[in-house]
């Protein structure tokens, strides 16, 4: 008995999206393309479809896209191993030069790790500005 109600309702189904499926063959076809270089932008023969190109440089041809290229993220993604691994290094270190409450002077360890922290953030930051793309 179920079974015939579900074959009835899919079949009552069929007919409304079959005006649907005639309606999306029937209807114009859009798309925008990415050209590099002197490319042709192609053209449809039978005129129910539109295309447009976009015209990139020919040396963006084989790179990564823009929009992917710089996805920034956090900054200890961006170390290397051998620069991570210098904290397991200097984790038992107290006194003059580390960054720890225990001994004599064991802040100075702590400015010194800030002031290298923000001098690599600045040189990064340069350098991003350096290779900024041109419009």
């Amino acid at each position: 008995m179920l079974n015939r109600i579900l074959i009835a309702g899919a079949l009552a189904a069929v007919p409304m999206l079959m005006p649907a499926a005639a309606h999306a063959q029937s209807s114009a076809q859009n798309s925008v393309l990415i050209i590099y270089g002197n490319d042709k932008c192609p053209t449809n023969s039978n005129g129910e479809e539109i295309v447009v190109c976009k015209r990139l440089d020919e040396a963006e041809r084989f790179r990564i896209p823009s929009n992917l290229r710089d996805q920034g993220g956090p900054p200890q993604k961006t170390e290397s191993w051998a620069v991570r691994s210098q904290d397991a290094v200097t984790a038992g270190n107290f006194g003059t030069g580390s960054c720890t409450s225990v001994g004599a002077n064991g802040s100075t360890g702590c400015f010194v790790k800030r002031a290298t922290a923000a001098r690599a953030e600045t040189r990064a930051r340069r350098k991003a500005e350096q290779n900024l793309p041109l419009p």
